[in-house]
C-alpha cells in the first residue's frame, strides 16, 4: 500500500530555498515515505499533535500521517536550527 504525499505550499517554498544537492536528498526521503511512513529514525514529536520528523543531514522534514485517508502531509522542511521554532 502506497501513501499519497501532499506538501503544503510553505514547505514547498522552504524546500526551493535549499541548495540543489540537499534538495535532491530531501525529496528522495520524502518520496520514500510513500512506501514506509515510519522509516527507521523517524520520531514522533512531543506535544499534542501527531507529527513526525525525519532527519536528512542537517535538515528536518516534519510530517503527519493520516492512515484513514492513506496520505502523508509534509508540514515543514528546514534546517535543524530553525525547524522547531
Amino acid at each position: 500500500m502506497f501513501y499519497a504525499i501532499v506538501v503544503v505550499p510553505s514547505a514547498q517554498r522552504a524546500l526551493q530555498q535549499i541548495e540543489r544537492r540537499d534538495q535532491k536528498r530531501i525529496v528522495a526521503r520524502i518520496d520514500a515515505l510513500a512506501q514506509d511512513p515510519h522509516p527507521p529514525g523517524s520520531r514522533k514529536l512531543q506535544g499534542g499533535t501527531d507529527e513526525f520528523r525525519i532527519r536528512v543531514g542537517d535538515y528536518r522534514v516534519i510530517y503527519s500521517v493520516n492512515d484513514a485517508a492513506i496520505t502523508i502531509v509534509v508540514v515543514r522542511v528546514g534546517h535543524r536550527r530553525d525547524i522547531y521554532r
